[in-house]
């Protein structure tokens, strides 16, 4: 099968949703392709057939589940009935069994002939293997075909090798889109410009001139209709082995020599494999896991995380990770990264917190001890930039505090900002690879993370109990103080 990642602007563009009527497709898929078509961005001739084992009509999937249950999360701002009715004239409904291969003839006929096919798999990764599998025996893939991989791929360095190995067979490499929704938001893709696209940072933005990195996703959610999944998880599966470990590699990778999406992602994929290897004392000393218990988020009262349902009473699962981690290379030589994150937290907050080193003396008597040169790059809830520097307050004498200049996107930028689905969703209609992740820079994730989950298991390690509503287990102050810092909250 040859390969080719541009497609024909005349070509009519099939798009096939498996899972089409799940969680995700409700929550963000659907909503993000609305947007995308009141948006004008997606080709005039678009198709999105949903793909399920409930024995519906395509009436009444548009009704029961796209009426009443995708509309909801759409933005009320953004919505428009008659956009929304032609919207729904793109959708058809296919009943499809994943284990049934003579299902996938039904999808074969409803595909059009010489269509632009993309094949979105909101599916368990389990199933990946079947479905491509049945959808190549049923003649419906060709040498333009694109797949989306949904996370986790895998749940440790084997099972993604299998994963990958099993799709490959079907599909090449440049065919592949393994998203990961970070990647397309706005502030994660202007990380890229603020650090290649300004002088004032790039003399900087290596050691010694820089402190240390924090990189936080917390959220105030529990597990929800979740556990079943997450208790075979658990948050470094979850979150650190594919988001944080995107956004730190982002942080810390060399200039590419263009956006060229391989030129891209070899730098990301040194970052990873500069990643210093942790040995189990290592583990032992720079890494904390924790569970929540009962306690209260937003003002309610909310359980423990043994107390939720479909949680087995003797759960290790961590809803908690905070680590330490280091780079061997010249950039970041003994420049610490800090990584968390954490369900059931204090609030909502996904950021990147560069600490700038201390001036190594100071002229000024009543300046602070240490100076607080920070850099905050927000990803939500709000999208900012924020660099705090010291100032000098009004008055006699030389008394200083901290300022911050401040990038407000919603000021600053007057154009519509895209969710990061629809983002991620344009590029893959149009051929982009740059915001997706490559075999290799996968594979090289979980070499690194699979260490920490098997010296976990050799330590007997359990989670540490922090009430919901925190930020966390007291340890994960400790890991920061030993190293004379604290997490941005605490500062």
């Amino acid at each position: 099968m040859t390969n080719s990642t541009s497609a024909s602007n005349e070509r009519p563009l099939d798009m096939i949703i498996f899972g089409g009527g799940g969680d995700l497709a409700a929550r963000k898929l659907l909503p993000a392709l609305y947007m995308a078509h009141t948006h004008c961005n997606l080709p005039a001739d678009t198709r999105i057939l949903a793909i399920g084992r409930r024995d519906w009509t395509r009436e009444d999937y548009l009704k029961n589940f796209m009426e009443e249950q995708s509309r909801s999360f759409i933005d009320a701002k953004a919505f428009d009935a008659q956009s929304w009715d032609k919207f729904l004239a793109l959708f058809d409904y296919v009943r499809v069994d994943i284990e049934n291969p003579g299902d996938f003839q039904r999808l074969a006929q409803a595909v059009r002939p010489n269509s632009q096919r993309v094949l979105y798999l909101s599916t368990s990764p389990e199933l990946f293997v079947t479905i491509c599998e049945n959808l190549d025996a049923a003649g419906i893939l060709d040498a333009t075909s694109r797949v989306v991989l949904e996370k986790p791929l895998g749940h440790d360095l084997a099972s993604a090798r299998a994963i990958n190995d099993a799709v490959g067979k079907h599909f090449k490499e440049e065919q592949i889109y393994r998203i990961d929704h970070y990647l397309g938001k706005e502030t994660v893709q202007n990380l890229m410009v603020l650090r290649f696209g300004n002088a004032i940072f790039g003399p900087l933005w290596q050691a010694p001139y820089i402190k240390s990195v924090q990189i936080t996703v917390s959220e105030t959610v529990g597990v929800g209709s979740r556990a079943g999944f997450y208790d075979h998880t658990g948050a470094l599966r979850d979150m650190v082995q594919n988001h944080l470990m995107q956004l730190l590699c982002i942080v810390a990778m060399e200039p590419p020599v263009s956006l060229d999406p391989d030129a891209v992602r070899d730098e990301k994929l040194k970052v990873l494999k500069s990643l210093r290897p942790m040995s189990v004392a290592d583990i032992a000393r720079d890494t904390v896991r924790g569970q929540y218990t009962a306690g209260a988020v937003g003002g309610e009262a909310v359980k423990g995380y043994l107390e939720e349902a479909n949680v087995p009473p003797d759960s290790r699962a961590e809803t908690f990770v905070a680590l330490r981690a280091h780079i061997n290379n010249w950039r970041w030589a003994n420049v610490p990264f800090f990584l968390r994150t954490g369900k059931r937290m204090q609030n909502r907050r996904s950021e990147i917190v560069i600490d700038f080193a201390d001036l190594p003396f100071s002229i000024i008597p009543d300046g602070p001890r240490h100076y607080g040169n920070r850099l905050t790059i927000t990803l939500q809830p709000e999208e900012s930039i924020q660099l705090q520097m010291m100032a000098k307050e009004p008055g006699s004498g030389m008394h200083m505090q901290p300022v911050t200049l401040n990038l407000d996107f919603q000021q600053a930028m007057k154009q519509r900002r895209a969710e990061a689905y629809e983002r991620l969703l344009i590029d893959v209609i149009r051929g982009r690879l740059t915001h997706f992740m490559r075999r290799d820079e996968l594979e090289a994730a979980w070499a690194w993370v699979e260490p920490i989950l098997n010296g976990w298991k050799e330590l007997g390690d359990r989670p540490r109990g922090y009430t919901a509503g925190t930020f966390g287990p007291a340890a994960s102050s400790a890991l920061m103080a030993r190293e004379n810092q604290a997490w941005a909250e605490e500062a």
